[in-house]
């Protein structure tokens, strides 16, 4: 069959072969099937699920052609921004390449902050880098944040007051 109108056809016959079960949506399964890093590894299940729960408007745990349409343009919108900051070309992103991303991105994060997201989020080796998914991972769970503090930091001065509930409250409603 053709593309529906406003779904790219290429992204139209992905989502025909990612589709396994054929009923018309893409599931966490399915999509960390269908997706790979620069290393060809798949992409991480907390990563497919927030991208999954991104782009479902039912709130059914799935996305139907339109919202894997709109998913693979988000993804190529990321894939394009980790290759500017891999600047070796290695096929992931190292601790300083981390940092200088954090900083062109506009977040002030210290290096001992960055080196804790690159602890959580590398795979265990005497060089740990960061993969496209956990990227894209980090990125989205960086800006909610972000977003949340800017609710309460009106001032815009960089720190808030707020009690442990609060602060709780404030990190519940933003995890993705």
């Amino acid at each position: 069959g053709n593309a529906p109108p406003g779904v790219d056809p290429e992204a139209f016959s992905w989502f025909q072969t990612v589709d396994t079960d054929h009923s018309g949506f893409i599931s966490v399964k399915e999509l960390k099937q269908a997706l790979v890093n620069n290393n060809w590894s798949s992409f991480n299940d907390d990563t497919c699920l927030l991208m999954i729960n991104m782009f479902d408007k039912t709130r059914s745990g799935r996305i139907d052609v339109y919202g894997f349409s709109a998913l693979l343009r988000f993804i190529q919108q990321w894939r394009s921004l980790f290759q500017q900051y891999d600047r070796d070309q290695s096929g992931s992103i190292s601790f300083s390449e981390l940092q200088q991303a954090f900083s062109q991105m506009g977040y002030n994060l210290s290096p001992q902050f960055s080196q804790l997201l690159l602890a959580r989020y590398s795979q265990r080796s005497p060089n740990p880098s960061i993969q496209l998914d956990r990227f894209i991972h980090i990125c989205m769970q960086l800006q909610s944040l972000t977003d949340a503090f800017r609710e309460k930091d009106t001032a815009l001065q960089g720190s808030v007051r707020l009690s442990y509930e609060d602060f709780l409250a404030m990190v519940v409603t933003r995890m993705l």
